[in-house]
């Protein structure tokens, strides 16, 4: 009883929510920084006003910034930042007046699942679902979208499954839609080795581990990924609120252990996933971005080129840029989103 109780406080709150999120945002609704140089470290400043409103299984946390009846960009984060890799971005969107949407995903931040009985599902369809049934509860049939890491692939699954929901699309490492089955294949050592998190979350020390060192763990994810971005603690500090969701843990062991088959999905993504499976290509016009000192595993821009049979570029970007590129180069990132947007 309890938990129908809360679901229905949820629902009334995402409901009441939603409805204020109808609101024209303008700048001064939205804090951001203002810093001199892609690579150093940014500042504590947030976003004014955390939404949330039911999307799907889960009640969805986000960011809006930017004219109401603007065209809508959905920026996507990934493992293990947040909607905060977006900060200094969202405003040179808005500035062209775009309709920035910025969602915590499932795991994250203020976003929460409406059902206990949900299995903490980390799987990479599952995330793609969620992202349709955000735009569906804001009734947003199509949008651009700028993402990298989960969100990249995120963004991938949908340009190539639901094309018409997607006008463009910034991809931070190109292509990330994979499968089981293709991840039995070993890689050569040193690969491997750049995969170690994965391999520590596939044990119950590793998930045990996470759970009681997620704020060092994590820091530690973003040193080795962007080995030249000068971050400060304030700036990781303020991201890393966001893994204390008490999801958190459980759908990012999922994530991993499904990557390579120690879990199973849930039975009714199963079709979505044989699709996934056979790598489809991606039509939608796009823009494939790599930072010049990416220290996380990525492909090389030639292993998946090909993937992108509609209007397609890509951009290296330097300067000591890693993972992160759009907190590390928010403006290239920005003009990347504008320029695929007009592709």
């Amino acid at each position: 009883m309890t938990d129908e109780i809360n679901a229905r406080r949820r629902r009334f709150l995402g409901t009441t929510i939603a409805s204020v999120g109808a609101m024209q945002l303008g700048l001064s609704d939205f804090a951001f920084a203002q810093t001199s140089g892609p690579a150093r470290a940014s500042s504590t400043a947030g976003f004014a006003d955390i939404r949330q409103i039911d999307a799907g299984a889960l009640n969805v946390g986000y960011a809006e910034a930017g004219p109401a009846n603007g065209p809508v960009v959905m920026l996507l984060h990934g493992w293990p930042y947040d909607i905060y890799s977006f900060a200094e971005v969202a405003p040179l969107l808005t500035a062209q007046g775009y309709r920035v949407i910025m969602p915590y995903l499932r795991g994250y931040g203020s976003t929460r699942f409406l059902s206990a009985d949900t299995p903490r599902n980390g799987q990479q369809a599952v995330v793609a679902v969620d992202i349709i049934a955000l735009m569906d509860a804001l009734k947003i049939p199509q949008a651009s979208f700028g993402a990298f890491d989960w969100g990249a692939r995120t963004a991938n699954i949908i340009a190539a499954l639901w094309p018409e929901r997607v006008k463009s699309m910034v991809s931070v490492s190109g292509y990330l839609i994979g499968s089981q089955k293709a991840n039995e294949t070993p890689l050569p050592p040193k690969a491997e080795l750049a995969w170690w998190y994965q391999f520590y979350f596939a044990t119950e020390r590793g998930q045990k581990g996470y759970q009681a060192n997620r704020h060092d763990f994590n820091k530690l994810i973003w040193q080795l990924a962007s080995p030249k971005w000068n971050f400060d603690d304030a700036t990781y500090d303020r991201s890393a609120r966001s893994f204390e969701n008490p999801d958190h843990v459980a759908v990012v062991i999922h994530n991993y252990r499904w990557r390579l088959g120690l879990a199973q999905g849930e039975p009714q993504y199963d079709a979505l996933e044989q699709r996934l499976a056979s790598a489809p290509t991606i039509s939608v016009p796009t823009i494939t971005m790599e930072g010049d000192a990416n220290g996380a595993p990525h492909p090389d821009p030639s292993a998946y080129a090909k993937k992108f049979t509609g209007k397609y570029k890509h951009r290296n970007v330097s300067g000591g840029i890693g993972h992160n590129l759009p907190q590390e180069a928010p403006k290239a990132f920005a003009d990347a989103v504008i320029e695929a947007d007009h592709m």
